[in-house]
């Protein structure tokens, strides 16, 4: 979740916040609670059945992590030292489960996804909603505020400019099909330069910064 030292990644290295989330609702808004009962309810609009998005590296699609047939495939990304550096996930294939694990089998307030660009599985993306993570503790949060997370797999995909088209893809992804959600969030450790400069050129704005476990955090925010 942090990096050492002043980084000089390239703009898609970003580094997530591996936040455990709360088991039960005692703190849950009540239009949470109205979310979980309402039939066929789902905390972030159905991820599965968003489309693709026309971004300025390619045609662009979320496909949720299916464990069996992806996990070989992340546990690669994850011991790269690059995803490694933020992520903090290198080692067995295990590891990686574990962190899948905890959302799979969750109540869906974070989905696990593929990044697929003209076909090709090229990233890994969280899509969550921010204002029932930890994170909602230390901004001021919104009721739908929905939270990315990403990591680009392939070097050759880093510092070329396409981290920002596909944040600008997922940021429209969000707000198209999740009417309720007024804005997308993120967070990068402040010394990510090359990350938050990535997050502007995708139309988010600083808003200010946050202390978060192992990190101080840039609070990124894309309205709708």
């Amino acid at each position: 979740m942090s990096a050492s030292g002043t980084d000089t990644r390239g703009d898609d290295a970003e580094d997530t916040a591996d936040l455990q989330l709360s088991p039960d609702l005692t703190d849950a808004p009540a239009a949470y609670v109205q979310d979980l009962a309402a039939p066929g309810g789902d905390l972030l609009d159905t991820v599965a059945d968003w489309g693709p998005v026309t971004t300025g590296a390619g045609v662009f699609r979320l496909v949720p992590v299916v464990a069996d047939r992806d996990l070989s495939l992340i546990t690669t990304w994850m011991n790269d030292p690059v995803v490694d550096a933020f992520w903090l996930l290198a080692g067995p294939a295990e590891r990686t489960a574990a962190h899948l694990a905890r959302q799979l089998d969750g109540d869906g307030r974070s989905v696990p996804c593929l990044g697929v660009l003209d076909g090709l599985a090229m990233s890994y993306w969280e899509i969550y909603r921010a204002d029932l993570d930890p994170l909602a503790r230390h901004y001021p949060s919104r009721l739908h505020d929905t939270g990315v997370h990403l990591l680009i797999g392939s070097a050759e995909d880093r510092g070329r400019g396409i981290g920002a088209a596909l944040l600008r893809g997922v940021a429209d992804l969000v707000l198209r099909w999740r009417p309720r959600c007024q804005r997308v969030v993120a967070e990068p450790d402040v010394r990510n330069a090359p990350s938050i400069a990535a997050f502007r050129a995708a139309g988010f704005r600083k808003t200010g910064e946050a202390d978060l476990p192992g990190k101080r955090a840039a609070l990124m925010v894309r309205d709708r």
